[in-house]
């Protein structure tokens, strides 16, 4: 595979909004998870909420107004984004320009207010599934917000979603059905994902502790990213490679042994002609939930060994399900610019049946290679790898 330049970037979650405010989080340790009030919720759980984002969109956009559309919009204003879209749209033309988003919430807490004030079982007149709960609604949005007409694909693949946007992209681009793409991902709270994730005993009422030999289960977050992939474009980071792969092991439970995790990160080392041990850093997937950390890590020690540091960022940031592709690829295209691994907050005492190389501090080094993991529901696994400019 040609590296791909990753030539813009920006995400929002409950560590900040943009670049500067994630790394700046990341090496002070600070966690964005709070226990709090979310709607009608009633678990005992910790949330990775988003602050200060949930304003009506423009009157333009009303019809698509929703929690989720409005997390893209104030993530789309971020790190200068919109602005080299516009560049690129000028190298290139809108028509040149593909949108591919992943998510899995997309707009149903909206739904889910709808429903409570049915009159007579009719829903709200202004209330529009339509355009709000369908999978494709933030990639309708975000398509019409910045004023682009390449192609358009909404991936729904649970918790690898934005990350197999990436793969999807280079596709597309390679294919010459576009010349340039936006990808990226939204999902935001919503009582459903709560009460469904809880139904499955995977919500802990402790904090997500990631390969913590106390840890048993997740906390959920909400979050937005997106990435620009211009060939044409300058660029200090690069996508150098991708795996995708399925367990069909089991419907939620991945792999015991990883496999399905070990052929997804050996097929992006060998798209991208790298060897293991050129990898720096590794971004776990690193749910916090038992069996999902067991898995994984035997995978990393497979293709790994023990000794490449790694960590998982959802101690930060929550689970953040559809956005999380989108999210760890933009923490690890900030440990490649800044030279820093982030340590897997929240990991106090090492389950010592995991041998993965579990960073438990923050360390500042120079990083080459990041290979980022995403592995969803049903054993959708996507590993992507990053890489500085040659």
């Amino acid at each position: 595979m040609k590296p791909l330049p990753v030539s813009a970037y920006t995400v929002s979650s409950s560590l900040g909004a943009g670049r500067a405010a994630h790394a700046r989080a990341l090496r002070g340790g600070a966690t964005g998870l709070r226990k709090l009030a979310f709607d009608t919720n009633t678990l005992d759980c910790w949330l990775g909420e988003v602050a200060d984002f949930d304003v009506p969109l423009p009157d333009a956009f009303a019809p698509m107004d929703c929690r989720n559309n409005r997390l893209g919009e104030f993530t789309l204003a971020q790190d200068g984004f919109a602005e080299a879209v516009a560049a690129s749209v000028r190298r290139h033309g809108a028509n040149r320009i593909g949108v591919f988003l992943g998510t899995s919430t997309s707009g149903v807490h909206s739904t889910e207010k709808a429903y409570r004030v049915r009159v007579d079982g009719a829903l709200p007149e202004a209330f529009s599934q339509r355009f709000t709960q369908n999978i494709y609604s933030i990639t309708g949005f975000v398509t019409r917000r910045l004023g682009l007409e390449g192609p358009a694909l909404a991936i729904s693949t649970a918790c690898s979603s934005s990350a197999k946007v990436f793969a999807a992209a280079r596709r597309a681009i390679e294919a010459g059905l576009c010349d340039a793409a936006v990808v990226g991902g939204v999902d935001s709270l919503c009582l459903t994902t709560l009460y469904g994730f809880n139904s499955l005993q995977l919500i802990s009422a402790d904090i997500c502790r990631p390969a913590d030999s106390a840890r048993n289960g997740i906390s959920i977050g909400e979050a937005a990213g997106f990435a620009l992939l211009d060939p044409a474009a300058d660029s200090g980071v690069h996508l150098l490679g991708y795996g995708e792969t399925s367990d069909a092991y089991h419907m939620s439970s991945p792999d015991p042994n990883g496999a399905g995790a070990v052929a997804s990160m050996r097929a992006a080392l060998a798209m991208a002609k790298l060897p293991a041990e050129a990898v720096d850093y590794v971004n776990l997937h690193g749910t916090g939930s038992v069996a999902n950390d067991i898995s994984e890590c035997r995978a990393i020690v497979t293709v790994f060994g023990r000794d490449t540091p790694c960590s998982s960022t959802k101690g930060w940031t929550g689970h953040t399900l559809g956005a999380a592709g989108i999210v760890e690829s933009a923490i690890s295209l900030l440990a490649l610019e800044q030279g820093f691994l982030p340590r897997s907050l929240n990991t106090l005492n090492k389950d010592p049946g995991i041998e993965a190389g579990i960073l438990l501090e923050t360390r500042e080094a120079p990083v080459r290679h990041v290979l980022s993991n995403s592995f969803g529901f049903g054993g959708s696994n996507c590993s992507l790898l990053f890489g500085k400019a040659s």
